[in-house]
């Protein structure tokens, strides 16, 4: 499959951003091991997420972009398909829940994707972006299931590790799986011995229960602050996942808070909840990684800060 992430690499990379890899002398000492974050906050439209979405898009046929496209996210997909599909000329319709963050909504809009809102359940999701697939035949990119989404998030860990050199450990935030699925699949085949680390909300731990009893369960709404990750395993997320992937940990809402307080005061990055949950899992000490080198995906920035600029407006006036 290593091929399929290289020929990915090839098609999107002149339009992707190449992405910095941030290192910290304090994280380092904190964990006694090497760390190499992966900084997708500073992908287009804020999260990994355009990688796989413009790939999606680019593989469709002529015929297939006349029709146009759809989707159901919470926000990052969302925005990512509305932005790649504009870039393609193709018609993006998306369908998001009541409860999606209105900063994300409100990004989704301005890409040029028609935004349709449903209910807050994953089947609300589902019913809704089928009706729209039937009533006028548009295509369905899935944000975690669709292997060529898969296949274009593989190259975030394809490009840390062709930048950074063999590594130990390789973590990423899981919610869908796509992010989780396609980085096993790059980390396996550049780092045969590395092993690759899911890490979830402990109060969206559907992929953990999944990993552990070999069958998929779903969630529905769950209460956590990282609402990129509110999702559930898609079907072909999870059989790689259940292949390639060697654990899945979960982290707590407060321990996701302190790793994105680090890396707002720490390493000055502005990373949302679900961006912060693979270095929760780091920091939380549920892994033994002295002496190791460790990559670390952080998926997104894409976080409302309206409230905090209020908060400092009101203080000067």
């Amino acid at each position: 499959m290593i091929s399929n992430v290289e020929e990915v690499y090839k098609r999107i990379q002149s339009t992707i951003n190449k992405t910095p890899v941030m290192t910290s002398s304090t994280l380092d000492g904190l964990v006694k091991a090497k760390c190499y974050c992966k900084m997708e906050n500073f992908q287009k439209t804020g999260s990994f997420k355009f990688r796989g979405a413009f790939n999606a898009i680019s593989c469709l046929s002529p015929e297939l972009k006349e029709k146009g496209v759809t989707t159901h996210s919470s926000g990052n997909h969302a925005q990512a398909l509305s932005l790649a599909a504009k870039m393609a000329g193709v018609k993006a319709v998306v369908v998001m829940p009541e409860n999606a963050p209105k900063i994300k909504v409100a990004a989704t809009k301005s890409y040029g994707a028609e935004v349709v809102f449903c209910g807050n359940k994953p089947t609300d999701r589902e019913k809704t972006s089928d009706e729209l697939i039937e009533r006028f035949g548009y295509t369905l990119i899935h944000s975690n299931n669709n292997l060529d989404v898969i296949h274009g998030q593989g190259t975030v860990s394809y490009e840390l590790i062709k930048e950074v050199g063999d590594l130990d450990y390789m973590l990423a935030p899981c919610g869908g799986g796509g992010l989780l699925s396609g980085t096993a699949i790059a980390t396996k085949n550049l780092c045969p011995n590395a092993k690759v680390i899911g890490v979830e909300p402990k109060n969206a731990d559907d992929a953990y229960k999944s990993f552990k009893d070999g069958k998929r369960y779903l969630v529905e709404n769950p209460n956590t602050i990282a609402d990129g990750l509110r999702v559930s395993l898609g079907i072909n997320s999870f059989k790689i996942i259940k292949e390639k992937v060697d654990d899945i940990i979960t982290v707590t809402e407060e321990e996701i808070v302190d790793a994105m307080e680090f890396l707002w005061s720490r390493m000055k990055l502005v990373v949302e909840p679900s961006g912060a949950v693979s270095l929760a899992g780091v920091l939380s000490g549920k892994i033994k990684l002295e002496s190791k080198r460790i990559g670390i995906i952080i998926s997104g920035g894409n976080i409302d800060l309206t409230k905090f600029f209020s908060h400092i407006r009101n203080k000067i006036e």
